[in-house]
């Protein structure tokens, strides 16, 4: 009897330990992304000419649940500043991709659009940090990436030409002869740019702005003062330099490249530079005595380069290696990226604005400097660190 009790506690014991062995505890598997988030690219420039582009790609692998389920992928984007901290990623901006979508495009006007949402201002530049939230029962995210962004502004509106907005078109062979109008033409795609009345100039009447001729063409153009025919064109006279409003002669440049072109339409004078722009000063490695020559970039109406700078100096644009065509800066209007000609002949010597001051970069470092030409009355530089 006392061997019978023995045996059943035994029993009694293992038939315990065994159900302590099946009340395992059931624990959430972790789960990751298991590659990196990557962009197409790292720095993005953009303009207006980029509206209707795609600008940078985002891709990520996809994660892997133990419940096999669709997962939603979603786009944090926020400012570097924003993603440190009590509460990172608190601002971020969150763009829903979609159940198992692995990639997202922009196109210019988009991304452009969220630069701004999340904190770059507009026609400024500035970093980004872009990070994917994958969530089915939980949450994982991706390494964040950093990219570059110049931002420019939004599209105004032109009131029409009777409400007296300062611009003269400049339609030509090179886009088609439309003076307001997106065309293709043999020679690309273009819109009839403009010449604007300088903002800060104290000669009346006159109006500048910059022209590219590709080459192959006739490099024939007129003046508008609306985006059609149907008003006052400015054609050649016969006499060098001045303007007909009558005369169905087109205007001719000599060649290929980038013109300043002014006209007055009241004494119908009108004259034409070709220009090449460069960078000069004590924060670029040439100092002073020698120019560094910028790139063309017909796309952006813009010259552009990478090089390195330093603050303790300031540097300038010119054109032509000479100081008849300048820029320099106040930065007390329109903006810290906002320039105005320091001298210019056509405004009859030097530029209408005293007081301009010289360019600077806030830190030593490599910087992408891209002087925009591209509209009259706002030309304008961005200088991005690398």
């Amino acid at each position: 009897m006392k061997k019978l009790i023995n045996l059943t506690l035994i029993a009694m014991a293992c038939l315990a330990v065994a159900c302590h062995k099946d009340a395992t505890l059931t624990k959430l598997q972790p789960v990751a992304f298991t590659g990196a988030l990557t962009s197409t690219t790292t720095s993005v420039d953009i303009t207006p000419t980029d509206t209707a582009s795609n600008v940078i790609t985002f891709n990520w692998p996809a994660v892997v649940y133990p419940y096999k389920s669709h997962v939603t992928y979603t786009l944090q984007v926020d400012l570097p500043t924003d993603t440190i901290g009590a509460s990172p990623w608190a601002n971020a901006q969150s763009v829903t991709i979609g159940s198992d979508v692995l990639t997202k495009t922009y196109k210019g006007s988009d991304f452009n659009t969220l630069a701004i949402a999340v904190g770059i201002g507009a026609n400024d530049t500035g970093k980004l940090v872009v990070r994917v939230q994958a969530y089915q029962d939980r949450d994982a995210y991706s390494k964040p990436i950093t990219i570059n962004v110049i931002t420019y502004k939004p599209a105004v509106v032109v009131p029409p030409f009777n409400a007296g907005y300062p611009v003269l078109y400049l339609p030509g062979d090179y886009q088609g002869w439309l003076p307001n109008a997106i065309v293709s033409s043999s020679f690309g795609t273009a819109a009839a740019p403009t010449v604007g009345v300088y903002p800060i100039s104290t000669a009346p009447n006159i109006y500048e702005g910059y022209i590219y001729e590709p080459a192959g063409g006739t490099y024939q153009f007129k003046f508008t003062n609306a985006p059609d025919w149907n008003h006052i064109t400015y054609g050649d006279s016969g006499t060098p330099g001045l303007l007909s409003p009558t005369s169905t002669t087109n205007l001719t440049l000599p060649g290929a490249g980038l013109y300043e072109v002014s006209a007055n339409p009241v004494t119908l004078a009108w004259a034409y530079t070709l220009t090449t722009w460069a960078i000069i000063g004590d924060a670029t490695p040439n100092g002073w005595n020698t120019e560094t020559e910028m790139t063309f970039v017909p796309s952006k109406m813009a010259y552009t380069i990478k090089l390195s700078m330093i603050t303790a100096g300031s540097f300038k644009f010119r054109a032509n290696n000479a100081w008849n065509i300048d820029f320099g800066i106040d930065n007390g209007t329109g903006g810290s990226n906002r320039i105005f000609y320091a001298d210019n002949p056509v405004f009859g010597g030097p530029g209408s604005k005293p007081g301009l001051n010289n360019m600077t970069v806030p830190a030593d470092g490599t910087y992408i400097v891209t002087l925009y030409l591209g509209d009259p009355n706002n030309y304008y530089y961005t200088a991005v660190k690398q």
